[in-house]
């Protein structure tokens, strides 16, 4: 069988490196782009990336996902997360391609304690979250063969996220305190990008196109995951203690409760889903391991 070239953008960042360890050792040829060497909000650019290099599958891994920022800079937020995805979108369609799509828990309100299904009411609460939904729309719009995967609470040993923040914090201070009244599933990034693999790997995409919801198993705040992340790696003397979002005073409404219903993916590709503390010590033991190599 004739191996397929699959594009992967936002290469550099936390989905894309987890991406890159996978890619290499895939039996298809995996073309790793960030902005360097593909500005996807430059169509022609993206049209004739796709075109010469035969794309037929295309992972959009990239996103401008600063969710503070972006109330200040919808504009930039909006070129990347919606205008971008539009011309990558185009692309697929003109080849007759795929394209996987990484959105976000923010599309939707955050309000009640209900898991999050694929079909209920979307209400962003912000730039980032209107953003990102524009760019499920646009997908929609240009009617290529999609697979839109919306994700939470994302985490890797990669760049910077909740995980590597406390665990700095935990070993160079002596207290803290963690929103306790957002609810959620921190989401490992080798979890995902196993699953988005697999799935392009076992040629499962084909007529199985459409909008899912992933996260790793299992609830908690993002107090506990802190407690848990400074337990697991022995950092003691640090005192953390949950406070309410609003003791952190922002422009963006987070999210109350995103906790996302993970059957649809589950039941049509065969998904196993580890549980987040499971995925955590994994990944705990991936930093150590870095570390200790580089000492």
């Amino acid at each position: 069988m004739q191996s397929k070239r699959i594009l992967v953008t936002g290469a550099n960042g936390q989905l894309g490196m987890e991406m890159r360890i996978l890619g290499a050792v895939a039996p298809n040829e995996y073309i790793f782009t960030d902005v360097e060497e593909l500005d996807i909000t430059d169509k022609k650019a993206v049209e004739d990336f796709v075109c010469q290099n035969n794309i037929q599958i295309i992972v959009n891994c990239a996103a401008y996902t600063n969710v503070d920022r972006a109330e200040e800079d919808e504009a930039t937020a909006e070129r990347i997360n919606a205008e971008a995805v539009r011309n990558l979108a185009e692309a697929a369609k003109r080849m007759d391609g795929t394209l996987f799509h990484i959105s976000t828990d923010y599309v939707f309100g955050g309000e009640g304690n209900t898991p999050r299904t694929e079909d209920m009411p979307l209400d962003p609460q912000g730039a980032y979250g209107r953003t990102k939904l524009h760019g499920e729309q646009a997908i929609a719009e240009v009617g290529c063969k999609a697979i839109i995967i919306r994700t939470a609470w994302l985490y890797s040993e990669f760049g910077k996220n909740f995980l590597l923040t406390m665990l700095r914090l935990t070993k160079e201070k002596p207290a803290i305190n963690v929103v306790f009244d957002q609810v959620g599933t921190p989401t490992y990034a080798g979890d995902l990008a196993l699953t988005i693999f697999s799935i392009i790997e076992g040629d499962m995409y084909a007529g199985n196109e459409g909008v899912y919801h992933f996260s790793n198993e299992g609830v908690c705040s993002w107090y506990d995951f802190a407690q848990e992340i400074a337990t697991a790696m022995g950092h003691k003397e640090c005192k953390i203690s949950p406070c309410h979002s609003d003791e952190f005073p922002s422009k963006v409404k987070r999210p109350a409760y995103s906790v996302l219903d993970k059957s649809k993916i589950k039941r049509t590709f065969g998904v196993e889903i580890p549980h987040w503390r499971e995925s955590m010590y994994y990944c705990l033991k991936r930093i150590v391991a870095q570390q200790t190599q580089q000492s």
